[in-house]
């Protein structure tokens, strides 16, 4: 089979889909493996680098898009990318289908088969989103530290404090991976940390984690607004597996919030747990609501791309292989969590999260 790796176009996002060892991987078990001109280089991996591994260089989108039986990405095709699907070509990348019809009309109009990284399972578990997650907890309180600071428009609160002043006051809402990555910095910035979930067996679990250092609370509308409302930093964690993340933070709760306070979606791909949130890019990160600041950038970890694309493609190969090597047909036969990746094939969805969203 040939697998393409395209050049990652969405903005400001620097991650690769595979890399040299994905290559050698994929080479080693019969494959054929086109890279597009400069795809590593945000990540640190150059041209010769992927040419040492055993991949072929490819100079133009369009060509590697027609060539590839596979193609793997990061991020889920842009406008401009639509028409480069075709039928009988897989697309394995993350896509969130549930919180973009366009994209979802563009895979269904193409005929290609679509497998999500999102919506892989093992044990209720989603082992492709996982390292991503952790990448966008962890870095959900360093961009939101960052944001709060008065020369970003912030409140101007040290979430570390000092001795004799307060910590700042930060709310996690969800306490699944994203959850207890973003607790893990706060908590070791030394922060005031609350972990709100409906889960009381998933609380309990986070309490044990922190050994009692992170307080844990079960979420309803009443805590939220009880919490947030003296919140410095608020992290939106909350996950629907495939489906449209719940709005979890009015418009009038924010209103109530301090002024300068910061609140970080990191639902976004999947439409955000804000009633506010809005998907915001790298270049332009945040913006104001009443007197609050909003971050909802939609592909966080593509701003650390030597860490989070190694994480990614350490999770994502042993299922490339298996789809290469058997066909995806016979890999998801074999494989019952990859079979829940299956999102649309041939203009169908098969996902049901997906078409209940777009009422398809």
């Amino acid at each position: 089979m040939i697998i393409g790796v395209p050049k990652e176009i969405k903005n400001n996002e620097f991650r690769v889909s595979v890399t040299p060892s994905g290559v050698h991987a994929y080479v080693s078990a019969g494959h054929q493996v086109i890279v597009e001109r400069s795809a590593g280089v945000g990540s640190g991996i150059s041209d010769y680098d992927y040419i040492k591994a055993g991949a072929t260089i490819i100079d133009k989108a369009d060509e590697l898009w027609q060539k590839a039986d596979l193609i793997q990405k990061v991020k889920e095709p842009i406008e401009v990318e639509y028409k480069r699907m075709r039928k009988g070509q897989i697309l394995y990348t993350y896509l969130h289908l549930a919180a973009n019809k366009a994209c979802t009309q563009a895979i269904m109009d193409s005929g290609a088969t679509a497998i999500a990284y999102e919506t892989v399972e093992v044990d209720g578990a989603l082992p492709l989103l996982a390292p991503m997650s952790e990448v966008a907890g962890r870095m959900s309180i360093q961009v939101g530290a960052a944001a709060l600071q008065a020369s970003a428009g912030g409140a101007g609160v040290l979430l570390a404090g000092v001795p004799g002043v307060r910590s700042g006051k930060v709310v996690v809402i969800g306490g699944g991976v994203v959850g207890v990555a973003a607790a893990t910095i706060a908590h070791g910035m030394r922060a005031d940390v609350t972990v709100m979930d409906l889960d009381l067996k998933r609380l309990a679990q986070v309490d044990q984690i922190f050994a009692g250092n992170v307080k844990t609370l079960a979420s309803s509308e009443y805590e939220i607004e009880k919490e947030v409302v003296n919140a410095d930093l608020v992290i939106g964690a909350v996950l629907v597996h495939g489906a449209k993340a719940p709005k979890l933070v009015s418009n009038a709760l924010v209103k109530k919030m301090k002024p300068g306070c910061v609140l970080v979606d990191v639902a976004i791909d999947q439409g955000g747990c804000f009633e506010d949130s809005k998907p915001t890019t790298h270049q332009v990160p945040t913006y104001k609501v009443h007197d609050a600041i909003f971050y909802c950038v939609a592909n966080m970890p593509g701003a650390v791309p030597a860490t989070s694309t190694y994480a990614l493609a350490n999770a994502t190969i042993g299922y490339g292989l298996a789809l290469a090597s058997k066909g995806w047909q016979r890999a998801i036969a074999d494989d019952a969590g990859l079979a829940l990746g299956l999102n649309v094939h041939e203009g169908k969805i098969l996902y049901a999260a997906v078409a209940k969203a777009h009422n398809l």
